[in-house]
């Protein structure tokens, strides 16, 4: 398969006509779009030859085609936003000597680790480097850290997703109770606790994507913890209160070890 895709690759006019193709069948051949496409790419041509800019190559070779960034505002996923920008506001802050990240969003742990060192845990390794990230790689059920160790900890939009096996673990019905006692056993009297978790009116699993609880629930399994902060995220607003009438959504809670 790597060898096909080297081929692909050393070969322009089929790279540039595999893109096309792969674009008109995302949008279910949206042929008006394509015909808009392809008036652009005149109208840029005959510009580009007007202008006598010999300074860029445009040649059909090439074409990349991004329908669906044509949008009257930006694509975004409402969790993932309000989520990171809180948990990363939080860290900045308390601002922690070293912060430690259980599977979060790499985007955010990256941001985070040019503001303080970071140690990012997952089952699965990350094939780049910054100054500043340690990855660790491991099984959140069992954290190679010592009991009472760390002062600042994440793991946001990750619980509920461990023992579905979604990412390659172990398939376990308790793993996020697992994952939640390794996290207690290795925060330190003191420190801070930044997750999510999405919440509904029972535990439910949508196999083999996600978990969601109650909130009588989340507060049980971190009840040695104090509750010092709650966010909930519903459709693309973020409220300061749980609200069941409002069914699934996501909720962001910051807890610290007495």
């Amino acid at each position: 398969m790597e060898n096909v895709k080297k081929w692909i690759k050393s070969e322009p006019v089929l790279a540039s006509f595999i893109r096309v193709l792969k674009s008109l069948l995302e949008i279910r051949f949206d042929i008006l779009n394509f015909i808009k496409f392809l008036k652009e790419y005149n109208i840029y041509k005959n510009k580009l030859l007007k202008s006598k800019n010999y300074n860029q190559l445009l040649s059909i070779k090439y074409l990349y085609p991004c329908f669906l960034d044509k949008t009257a505002q930006v694509k975004l996923d409402p969790v993932y936003f309000y989520q990171d920008a809180w948990c990363a506001k939080k860290i900045f802050e308390n601002k922690p000597a070293h912060h430690y990240d259980i599977a979060s969003s790499i985007k955010l742990v990256s941001i985070i680790s040019q503001f303080c060192p970071v140690t990012f845990v997952d089952i699965r390794d990350i094939d780049l480097k910054l100054e500043n990230l340690n990855v660790v790689i491991a099984d959140a059920r069992n954290l190679p850290f010592q009991e009472n160790s760390i002062d600042s900890l994440s793991s946001i939009c990750v619980l509920e997703h461990i023992g579905l096996g979604r990412y390659g673990d172990k398939i376990d019905p308790y793993g996020t109770e697992k994952a939640v006692t390794e996290i207690k056993r290795v925060l330190k009297p003191g420190g801070n606790l930044f997750i999510s978790l999405p919440v509904d009116k029972e535990n439910i699993v949508y196999f083999n994507a996600h978990r969601a609880f109650t909130i009588d629930y989340i507060l049980s399994l971190f009840k040695e913890l104090k509750l010092m902060e709650e966010k909930y995220i519903y459709g693309k607003q973020i409220y300061d209160s749980y609200d069941p009438e409002k069914g699934f959504g996501t909720g962001l809670f910051y807890f610290k070890k007495l």
